[in-house]
């Protein structure tokens, strides 16, 4: 297998202004004045982008814990860096998970106070999808370390310009990921990092290069959330979730302690 390097209340909405703003906004595939803020937090690498009109301003910062603290003020320094004030958006999209619990719920939250505030839409965007994206590969199986001994997966595939979903996000044992159809797959996330040997054994024949180094990022998501605004798939910020895939958050300690292979 080669490996490569890679780059309180709730609010009842009815179809907003907004959304019909963003919508008209595109006019035959071609992007026109619209702008949208993504924000990416499901993993340690904490980003925001600008899509312009087309064109994307990035930042990002390996956060660790502190996402919650550290991503408010760079979108702050993104839109100052771009003279623009919050009503300048027209959308709002997001790393919807799955990833680190904390994370996913902290970009869903600050998208939607942003969205609220100005009443703009938003895309929740996947962000196993955004892997793909960032892989910039036609087929890719995507992995993203889960911790517990599992891995966040997904397969896609692009055809006609966007990504088809051959195996939807799940949460799985290194050794039991679903099998790829026929062909050749780039594999890459930090699942490959954390249990090369077993994913390299089960996909044999199947991946012929993990693509070092990519991680979930905002740049990807805003790409992502501009088709997904052309196509009129944006939503009203109330109807934003998150995609846990996982509902347990911790290991017992006798699970923990079978996982490291540790007898009592």
């Amino acid at each position: 297998m080669e490996r490569s390097k890679g780059n309180g209340s709730s609010r009842v909405c009815h179809p907003s202004a907004s959304l019909q703003r963003v919508k008209s906004g595109f006019s035959r595939g071609t992007f026109f004045h619209v702008n949208i803020l993504a924000l990416e937090t499901s993993t340690e690498l904490c980003s925001a982008a600008l899509w312009l009109d087309g064109k994307v301003d990035a930042r990002e910062v390996v956060a660790g814990q502190r996402n919650s603290e550290l991503l408010l003020p760079m979108v702050d320094a993104l839109l100052t860096a771009n003279k623009m004030i919050p009503r300048d958006l027209d959308g709002i999209a997001f790393g919807a998970g799955p990833g680190a619990f904390t994370g996913v719920r902290i970009a869903c939250g600050v998208a939607q106070g942003i969205a609220f505030g100005i009443d703009v839409p938003v895309a929740a965007i996947g962000t196993l999808m955004a892997l793909a994206e960032a892989a910039r590969a036609p087929r890719v199986v995507c992995c993203l370390d889960a911790r517990m001994g599992e891995v966040y997966h997904a397969a896609y595939e692009r055809r006609d310009g966007r990504w088809h979903e051959l195996h939807a996000p799940g949460l799985y044992k290194p050794a039991a990921v679903p099998a790829l159809p026929a062909g050749k797959w780039s594999g890459c996330g930090s699942g490959f990092a954390a249990f090369r040997d077993e994913l390299s054994a089960r996909y044999a024949g199947s991946i012929d290069r993990v693509i070092d180094g990519v991680a979930p990022h905002a740049r990807d998501i805003a790409t992502l959330a501009a088709l997904k605004f052309e196509r009129g798939e944006a939503i009203d910020a109330a109807e934003a979730l998150p995609l846990y895939v996982r509902d347990k958050v911790a290991l017992k300690v006798d699970e923990r302690e079978r996982l490291n292979g540790v007898s009592k």
